[in-house]
């Protein structure tokens, strides 16, 4: 049931828990933020930013069987993809990065799965995942040699960052298919093998 605008709706959802269940032990006025790359240039001062940066189709499950929509018509199958996100604690004070970090950290592995509830409440089309739809929330460290890449690209002083892959978002097609004529009988000859 997810459609192409599901991509944006888990960045939402990631941004919008963190920033509902940010803590009141850290010091309040924290922005949180949807960045893109050009947001680097000119970061904010305090508070988390959220930067996808690759997607890619996910090629342990590429081959998915087709799909009924809900008027029971026969569809192409979903396209599975992986979000890999950059989540960056910005702050002046390095041990309240740090802080921000862990407690980034140990909530969003506590929530390693967003079903579809958490998805939609955090989307302008409340119904953008269906009811049997989640994703999967990993953390996923860079090696040191791209996480330098990465940076050396955003043309900023480099900060402490988390890299998540958000697994197995599926994008449904709407696009039918056939379901093909009934089959109603079957022949089956046998031959005889000739030796020359």
């Amino acid at each position: 049931m997810a459609k192409h605008n599901a991509i944006a709706a888990v960045g939402q959802a990631v941004i919008g828990l963190l920033e509902q269940n940010y803590p009141a032990t850290l010091p309040p006025a924290a922005d949180f933020k949807l960045y893109a790359p050009t947001n680097f240039a000119a970061p904010m001062a305090y508070g988390f930013s959220l930067t996808l940066y690759r997607i890619t189709v996910n090629t342990t499950n590429r081959n998915r069987p087709p799909r009924r929509n809900a008027a029971g018509t026969l569809v192409r199958p979903s396209l599975p993809v992986d979000l890999h996100y950059f989540l960056t604690a910005w702050a002046t004070n390095v041990t309240r990065q740090h802080q921000m970090l862990g407690w980034a950290m140990r909530f969003l592995d506590d929530r390693s799965v967003l079903p579809p509830g958490v998805l939609n409440s955090f989307d302008a089309n409340a119904d953008t995942f269906g009811p049997g739809e989640a994703v999967e929330l990993v953390c996923d460290p860079l090696g040191l040699q791209d996480y330098l890449q990465i940076w050396d690209r955003l043309k900023n002083k480099m900060q402490v960052s988390l890299n998540y892959v958000a697994r197995m978002v599926l994008l449904d097609s709407d696009l039918e298919m056939g379901d093909g004529v009934a089959v109603r009988s079957r022949e089956f000859k046998a031959g005889q093998l000739v030796s020359s």
